[in-house]
């Protein structure tokens, strides 16, 4: 587990897309704030781009700008930490070299504030909604990503699009419970990590709560996404304390 010294913060679901400058300059300025804060490290728990088809499309005029943000943040020296989302799965090696940003695993064990904190996307504790987790299977195997890299990038794109619609259209006929997070997943999740706080994104719901473990009482925290005029970030101080930063348009 990563301890970490001095003040962290976290943010998700960002789902920035060239259609949307706003959330770009939203998102450069909470980056500069970042950096003269001092703060320590910042995690970005997934959903960063609304979509990512690869890092050989890391010469488009958007994605560059975006990479070229990260990594003044960085070269400020803010530690910058990334978890996969079900956006942009496949952001790799190279767009995390150019943005001096440290690619982590699924899930990751930190230690913040003297707690034990469990970090991770949120879309694998989703657990009721099976056409989903079925589809991520699919998707996060090697072989269906080899194909899908093997094939050019206006083709990519235009898979993307055509499975954004459709998930856009599944949405509509799931309730909010199937698509939200399944609270024995979530102490499962904490238990067999060892954690006595979760933070993650996904579901659009930002929120905390109390959960009792067999351990003691834990917490989880829930990020709130960018793109519906919302936004925020949490910080967690090198002596526990936590506040919610309110970055709403």
């Amino acid at each position: 587990m990563q301890a970490i010294a001095g003040t962290v913060r976290f943010v998700s679901d960002l789902h920035l897309r060239a259609e949307r400058p706003d959330l770009v300059q939203r998102f450069a300025a909470f980056l500069a704030d970042t950096a003269a804060s001092n703060v320590d490290s910042l995690y970005i728990l997934g959903d960063l781009f609304e979509y990512w088809i690869g890092d050989d499309d890391l010469a488009d005029p958007f994605n560059a700008d975006v990479c070229n943000l990260l990594r003044s943040t960085a070269d400020m020296g803010t530690s910058l930490y990334f978890i996969a989302g079900n956006r942009d799965f496949l952001i790799g090696p190279r767009f995390s070299a150019a943005a001096r940003m440290f690619l982590l695993d699924d899930t990751a064990r930190v230690g913040a504030g003297g707690t034990a904190t469990l970090l991770m996307h949120g879309d694998t504790v989703c657990t009721d909604d099976l056409p989903y987790q079925e589809f991520r299977r699919m998707v996060r195997g090697e072989e269906w990503q080899q194909r899908f890299l093997a094939r050019p990038l206006a083709e990519r794109r235009a898979e993307v699009e055509s499975l954004r619609r459709r998930s856009a259209e599944a949405m509509q006929g799931k309730t909010a419970a199937i698509m939200d997070a399944n609270p024995d997943a979530i102490r499962q999740a904490l238990t067999a990590s060892a954690c006595m706080r979760l933070v993650h994104g996904h579901t659009h719901r930002p929120g905390h709560e109390q959960i009792q473990l067999a351990s003691g009482s834990a917490e989880r925290w829930v990020l709130s996404d960018w793109g519906t005029g919302r936004g925020d970030a949490l910080e967690i101080g090198p002596g526990g304390e936590i506040r919610r930063i309110d970055l709403s348009a």
